[in-house]
Formats: C-alpha cells, structure tokens, sequence
C-alpha cells in the first residue's frame, strides 16, 4: 500500500493546510506503518509556468519534430500521472488563495491532463481510488455568512477530483485559518477554535477511512 499526498501550500511551517493534511496522513500511516509515502510539494516546487502550453503543443506536434522541451513537458505529465496512478491512496492539501484555486494546484492539474492517459473522452483511470482532498480559508465564506459563495476554488477542486477523474472523495474544510492573524477577526477566537476542532476530527475519522479503503480495480480497456 502506498499513499499520494501533494501540498500547494506556499508555506511550510505554520501552514494550516499542512497541519490538517498531516492529521490524515497520521491515520493512514496507522493503518499501514512502514508503507511508503509519494510526496509532491506543488506550492513550494512549482511546476514551471510554461510547462502546460508546452505540453499541450507537444502533443500535437509529430513524434519526430517535437523539440527537447516538448519532450520535457510530456515527460513530466507522464510522470505526475504515474505517480498518481501507482498510489492505492490520495491525500490532496490546498489552501484558498485570494477567494480562487491555488495556482500550483491548477498548474498541476492542468499538466495531468495533458497525460493521454488523462485526456478528455479516456476511461477515468484513477476511478474509486480513495482520496481525502483538505482545504483552508482564511475567512469564513459558508452559507449564512456575508461572504457566501466567495470561495471560488473547492467547488472547482470537487469537480475536478470527484466528477472528472471520479475519486472517491472525502473533504475536509476548515475556516477563519486568518483568525489570530488579521485583526479585523478577532471576534471570532471562539468559533474558529470550534470550527478547527471539528475540521480536526474530520480528518482523523477521513484519514481512518483512508486508511481501510480498499481501491477499486481500474476499468478495462474496451
């Protein structure tokens, strides 16, 4: 058994996504200790910028004329993909930048699917693997709230993890991560300790989840 996790974190200490992801990882490794731990840390070793034009072009550029860096960009999306692939279980941490998706998550996304194994129309390869996707915000943007529908970014990452590539997904959300931080929030010290210890929990009892799930076969090929 072995388990994929990838941060977009921009931090590494004191990154609330990276402590609620490590809550997940710790269940999973209770699960299975010993067992290997594929790591991709996206918000800190980006994928190059051009890399997903590159790629897109490569694949529509005959074999025999496609240049060093197209053949770079491919072989990065076949590795990113494999690497998915190999893993019996998906651990993703992505933090809410600026209301959207993190740029490191949706550069790497966007490279994975220029794999052919990952294009538009294919069987979902990765379909009923387990995966546990955390997400942080900084504010407070759920229903009831005056920022409701502000969060642009985990509807798009549900859609993709869940919908596109069919993962049997958990998610674990937590908010007002900036409290303590911005004082403009500080009256809400006492609902963002609650709403961390509720986020916590949901990441031990995912990441248990995790760790007993068994991965669904891949579909055949027709």
């Amino acid at each position: 058994m072995s388990l994929y996790r990838l941060d977009a974190s921009i931090r590494v200490e004191g990154s609330h996504s990276r402590a609620i992801a490590d809550i997940v990882e710790q269940e999973w490794r209770n699960a299975h200790p010993g067992e290997p731990v594929i790591r991709r840390h996206v918000g800190v070793d980006p994928i190059p910028a051009t890399a997903w034009a590159t790629a897109v072009f490569a694949g529509r550029t005959p074999v025999e004329s496609r240049t060093g860096e197209q053949q770079a960009a491919q072989a990065l999306a076949a590795t990113l993909t494999d690497e998915l692939i190999a893993a019996d279980a998906l651990l993703f941490a992505a933090p809410l930048y600026n209301f959207g998706v993190s740029q490191h998550f949706k550069a790497w996304v966007d490279m994975v699917v220029t794999d052919p194994r990952m294009a538009a129309g294919t069987q979902p390869i990765l379909a009923g693997k387990p995966a546990v996707l955390v997400t942080v915000r900084g504010g407070n943007y759920r229903a009831g709230t005056p920022r409701k529908g502000w969060d642009h970014a985990t509807g798009w990452m549900r859609r993709i993890l869940a919908d596109v590539w069919n993962l049997d997904l958990k998610v674990v959300e937590a908010d007002f991560t900036q409290v303590g931080v911005n004082p403009a929030l500080d009256r809400f010290t006492d609902l963002a300790r609650q709403l961390r210890q509720e986020a916590d929990e949901q990441a031990r009892r995912h990441g248990r989840e995790l760790g007993t799930a068994v991965p669904m076969a891949p579909p055949k090929a027709a």
